[in-house]
């Protein structure tokens, strides 16, 4: 009787570990854009050589941030945050299985992207 309690409760937990790993439609999808976002993204920021201005003790305006940002090819904040969005709306949709919803949010952030 032992035994068969015992072999319940590990069918029980194999089954509710394998429900946790089940990969959605656009799984690869999403995974594959999520490189493209990460290389964009980068690890670190884009750098450029230090100017005559930043030598001057004079605090960066937005405008000035904004251009040394587009010169060094960074992506802009806003960009990086509607593409997070999109990504958490893409993989909220997989776990759903809704391959329609998953497909556009990817479709989204690949325009955003600019591919």
């Amino acid at each position: 009787m032992r035994f068969q309690r015992m072999a319940a409760a590990c069918a029980v937990a194999l089954v509710t570990c394998m429900s946790e790993g089940y990969a959605g439609p656009c799984s690869d999808e999403i995974d594959s854009v999520q490189v493209r976002v990460d290389a964009v993204a980068g690890s670190g920021r884009p750098s450029a050589p230090q100017t005559t201005e930043a030598q001057l003790h004079r605090q960066p305006t937005p405008g000035s941030v904004t251009a040394a940002e587009a010169r060094a090819g960074d992506i802009s904040v806003a960009s990086m945050e509607a593409i997070k969005a999109g990504m958490a709306r893409a993989r909220a949709a997989d776990a759903a299985g809704d391959k329609a919803a998953s497909e556009q949010a990817l479709a989204e952030v690949q325009r955003t992207l600019g591919q």
